[in-house]
Formats: C-alpha cells, sequence, structure tokens
C-alpha cells in the first residue's frame, strides 16, 4: 500500500482532492481530524491542542491503513500540523518534529494556492497564502522527499494528481 499526503496551506482543495483520489483509486481516504476537534472545543484552541490534534491524525490514519487498498490517501500530514504550529506559536512539540522528519510518505502533493479562497470560520490566514505556500515548498524540500505541485481548478487539479500518482 502507498501513503499519499494531500499538503498544503488552508484553502487549498486537499480534502476535496483526497475524497476524489481515493474515489478514482476505490480506496478510503483520512480526512484531516483537526476540523472536528476544534469545531468541538468549545473554547480557543492553544500550543497544547496541536500536538493533541497530531497524535490523534496518526492514530487514524494507522487505523484506517489496515482497510486501504493500492493506496491511502490522507488530507492531512503532519507538515501541516508542525507549519501551523510553527507558524502560529513560533515554536513545534519536538514529537511533532520528529514524526514529521520520520514519518513518510511515497509522495506529497502540494496543493498551490491558485483556488479562490474560501471563508471557514476555522481558516486564520488568508493574506498569509504565499508565505505558508513557500513555507511547505522549503519544508518538503528540507525533508528531500518526492512531492510534486498541484495547480489548476477542479478536474484539472484531480488529473494533475492522477498524473503525478502514475508517474
Amino acid at each position: 500500500m502507498k501513503r499519499i499526503a494531500i499538503t498544503g496551506p488552508e484553502s487549498t482543495g486537499k480534502s476535496w482532492l483526497a475524497e476524489r483520489l481515493a474515489a478514482h483509486y476505490h480506496t478510503i481516504w483520512v480526512p484531516e481530524l483537526a476540523r472536528d476537534y476544534l469545531l468541538n472545543l468549545g473554547r480557543a484552541y492553544d500550543f497544547d491542542d496541536i500536538v493533541k490534534i497530531a497524535r490523534a491524525q496518526m492514530e487514524l490514519e494507522n487505523k484506517l491503513a489496515d482497510k486501504a487498498g493500492e493506496f491511502l490517501f490522507c488530507d492531512t500530514d503532519l507538515i501541516v500540523t508542525k507549519i501551523w504550529s510553527l507558524f502560529k506559536y513560533g515554536k513545534c512539540d519536538p514529537w511533532i518534529e520528529e514524526m514529521a522528519r520520520n514519518h513518510r510518505y511515497d509522495l506529497y502533493l502540494l496543493c498551490d494556492i491558485d483556488l479562490p479562497w474560501e471563508d471557514d470560520p476555522l481558516r486564520e490566514h488568508p493574506d498569509k497564502r504565499k508565505e505558508l505556500f513557500d513555507f511547505y515548498l522549503k519544508e518538503l524540500k528540507e525533508l528531500q522527499v518526492p512531492y510534486r505541485i498541484i495547480s489548476g481548478t477542479g478536474e484539472e487539479r484531480l488529473r494533475q494528481a492522477i498524473s503525478a500518482i502514475s508517474t
């Protein structure tokens, strides 16, 4: 089974892409856990919540990996969590840093910022998308992992992702 991480800044179509890829390849996908966690928290999140989210995300990913076919599409990864923590708090829990470095995927699909921003009460940085995209790109290069930038809208974005996976 190959694990494919869908990564990138907020509002770049990660969930949409993960769901469509799973349907295309007749497998399952791992949804982003942070959204439900934050919606049910009942207070503003803090630094400690990020590591709880990261650990729960990894547990869910590992649980669903047993049910996947040839591919497992992950709507988020620990690079997302690491960058979120560094960007928001200027620091990152050592466990997240270590796991982001060591828990590898067969391919990372970095979603480009060419989609229009969609407002959402959980999204925080509509004016920082380029800065965040560059942060993701730098991180992927430093980790020396296989990645492809996925851009375009709708079906074009899906076609690019399918092409990246098949090469």
